[in-house]
C-alpha cells in the first residue's frame, strides 16, 4: 500500500452514504481517476454491495469514528440530512476535508457552525451545489457584464414527482421541504450572479397539499412562494414546489433582468437534466448554450482537483452560510438581520 501511495497522487477518499446520489458521485470520482476509494459507510446492504462492486478494493466499514480513524484524505457525504452537519464537523474536526451533498445543514445555524469549523481547521469543504457548473450558467456568468445592472431575478423549480426517502418528510431530519431539496440550488444561482449581497427584505408562503402553512417542526412544505430584495437593488422572485401537475417532469428557469440585456436558463422538455441558456437583446434570443451537457458531477470534479492540488480552507465557503440564511429568512426561522459573522471571521 505505501508503495503504491509513493506513484499514485490520487487522495484516498472514504464515501459516507452510498444510495443513488452517493454511488453516482463515487463513479465519477473513479471514472476522472481522481481518487482511491477506500473507504465506504452505508448501513444499506444493497447500497453497499453496489458500492463494493464499483470500489472492490475499498473496505466496507460500520461506525463514523472507525472511518474517521482510518484518516482518509478527504471524504464524500451523501447521507440524509440531518446527519450532515454532525458528519462533516466530525471529519474536520481530525482535519479531513469534506465534499457534502446539500443543505450543509438544516438551518442557518448548523451551516454557521460548519463553515466555521473548516475556517478553524483550514480544510477544504465544498457542498453539491451543481447548478452552478451547467455549461448555461457558467456561460450567462461569464457574460454578466452584458446584462448592465441586474434589478430583477425570477426563479422557477416546479417538480412533478415528490422525494422517494420518508425522511424528506420529517422537517427535523430534512430542515424542511422543496424549498430545501429544490428551492436552494435557484437562491445560490441569484445571489451567486449578483455577489452575494445583504438581503434587506422578505416576504414567503408556504403551502402543504394545498392548505397554507407555517412552518414547524410537523410538516414540510410542497409549494413555496418568496420575494426578497437585496441591498444591490435587486428583486428576486421564487417559486418552487413537489408534486406539482404541471404537464411535465420538471420546470426550472432562472431568468436574470438586466438594465441592458437578460439572460435566461431554462430546462428543455421538462428534462431534469438538458438545458439552454440564452442572451436576450430587446426582441431577439441568442442561445448560447445547448446540451448535452455532463454537468451532474463537475462541483466535485472541482474540491477533487483542488484537494489533489492540496489547497486548503477557500473564503468562497463562507457564501453557503448566504443561501441557508435566505432559506430561513423565507421559512421566518430568522426575523430579522444578523451580523456578518463571516466577514469578522476573515477580517479579525
Amino acid at each position: 500500500m505505501a508503495e503504491e501511495k509513493l506513484t499514485d497522487d490520487r487522495p484516498d477518499i472514504a464515501f459516507v452514504g452510498t444510495g443513488r446520489i452517493g454511488l453516482h458521485r463515487m463513479k465519477i470520482m473513479i471514472d476522472e481517476g481522481l481518487c482511491n476509494p477506500v473507504a465506504i459507510l452505508e448501513p444499506d446492504a444493497a447500497n453497499a454491495r453496489k458500492a463494493l462492486e464499483l470500489a472492490p478494493a475499498a473496505i466496507l466499514i460500520h461506525d463514523m469514528d472507525d472511518l474517521l480513524d482510518s484518516y482518509p484524505d478527504g471524504i464524500v457525504i451523501a447521507t440524509p440530512g440531518a446527519l450532515h452537519a454532525s458528519q462533516c464537523m466530525a471529519a474536520l474536526r481530525r482535519g479531513i476535508p469534506v465534499f457534502c451533498q446539500k443543505p450543509l445543514g438544516r438551518s442557518a445555524d448548523e451551516t454557521r457552525e460548519v463553515i466555521s469549523e473548516a475556517y478553524v481547521s483550514n480544510r477544504l469543504l465544498g457542498m453539491d451545489l451543481s447548478y452552478r457548473y451547467t455549461d448555461g450558467m457558467e456561460k450567462i456568468y461569464q457574460g454578466r457584464k452584458e446584462l448592465g445592472h441586474i434589478f430583477a431575478i425570477d426563479l422557477v423549480f416546479n417538480n412533478a414527482y415528490g422525494p422517494d426517502k420518508p425522511w424528506f418528510y420529517n422537517p427535523k431530519l430534512s430542515g424542511g421541504g422543496c424549498l430545501v431539496d429544490l428551492g436552494v440550488h435557484m437562491i445560490d444561482l441569484a445571489l451567486w450572479m449578483t455577489d452575494f449581497p445583504e438581503i434587506i427584505s422578505v416576504s414567503s408562503e408556504l403551502a402543504s397539499k394545498g392548505r397554507i402553512i407555517e412552518y414547524d417542526n410537523e410538516t414540510v412544505e410542497d409549494y413555496v412562494t418568496a420575494q426578497f430584495e437585496t441591498a444591490g437593488g435587486t428583486l428576486v422572485r421564487l417559486v418552487c414546489s413537489w408534486n406539482l401537475p404541471a404537464g411535465q417532469d420538471a420546470e426550472i428557469k432562472a431568468s436574470f433582468y438586466g438594465t441592458e440585456n437578460s439572460a435566461l436558463f431554462y430546462n428543455v422538455n421538462g428534462s431534469f437534466f438538458d438545458f439552454e441558456a440564452a442572451f436576450c437583446h430587446g426582441t431577439s434570443r441568442e442561445i448560447i448554450s445547448k446540451g448535452p451537457d455532463a454537468w451532474g458531477g463537475r462541483a466535485l470534479i472541482k474540491w477533487a482537483q483542488d484537494l489533489r492540488e492540496g489547497r486548503q480552507f477557500r473564503s468562497s465557503a463562507f457564501k453557503y452560510y448566504n443561501t441557508a440564511e435566505a432559506i430561513d429568512r423565507i421559512y421566518k426561522k430568522i426575523l430579522m438581520i444578523k451580523p456578518a459573522w463571516n466577514e469578522i471571521a476573515v477580517n479579525g
